[in-house]
């Protein structure tokens, strides 16, 4: 079953002068269960079809369905409320928020939704002990390593157990040993059935995937199974 697809997706930008066309007719399915690497050189169009796939921007043109849903023209307001416990967000600057210690930082998409407190807890600890943080629940995120915070923005992109998770170079702030750890927590929650779909530089990050779609000059140029 199809988690999303888009058809013949354009998305031009505008200034006085100038208009660039950051994706030139971009069409693909991710199927449901898949880890998707999106390849390419930088300015080749992969964050602004991050963008759009995780409803933080609509195309110009073409068609996006997602989880049934065309949601392509959405207004902001309703791609924020739509999105919500269905897409969790792996960002490469990890994105915590440094006034919350790493317990609030997990629960606050749970607290946006309105779980109750007990739930919010249960679902809490259980992740924390998932990820191996259940010991670092009360540190900020100034005294964490690089990939101790990145488990902690998995952790929180994977609380609301979202079908799809989005994640945009999600080791490249960070050594090989913690990419390599990421790169397996990523594989792990993709066995479980997560949906997975990243933007990636790294040739190594990529094996990981059971898909690479390559992107040139706004062009999806090539489309090829991974499997090992």
């Amino acid at each position: 079953m199809s988690i999303l697809k888009i058809e013949n997706i354009k998305k031009s930008f505008r200034t006085e002068d100038v208009e660039t066309l950051a994706l030139n007719g971009v069409s693909f399915e991710v199927e449901e269960g898949e880890f998707v690497a999106v390849m390419g050189p930088s300015g080749c169009g992969k964050s602004t079809l991050m963008n759009i796939l995780g409803l933080l921007d609509n195309p110009t043109e073409g068609r996006y369905v997602l989880l049934g849903k065309d949601v392509g023209n959405l207004r902001e307001k309703e791609r924020t409320s739509f999105r919500k416990g269905r897409i969790g967000f792996v960002f490469q600057s990890f994105n915590l928020i440094d006034e919350l210690n790493v317990y609030e930082n997990v629960e606050l998409p749970l607290t946006y939704l309105r779980v109750k407190p007990g739930e919010r807890k249960r679902r809490v600890d259980e992740i924390l002990k998932r990820m191996n943080m259940s010991h670092r629940a009360k540190h900020f995120p100034m005294q964490l390593s690089g990939g101790q915070q990145q488990r902690v923005a998995i952790a929180r992109a994977v609380i609301n157990e979202p079908r799809l998770i989005l994640a945009d170079e999600p080791t490249g702030n960070l050594d090989s040993a913690n990419g390599k750890q990421v790169m397996e927590l990523l594989t792990e929650l993709n066995h479980a059935g997560t949906t997975i779909v990243m933007v990636t530089h790294s040739q190594r990050d990529s094996s990981y995937a059971s898909r690479i779609l390559n992107l040139f000059d706004g062009k999806l140029v090539e489309d090829v199974n991974n499997l090992l």
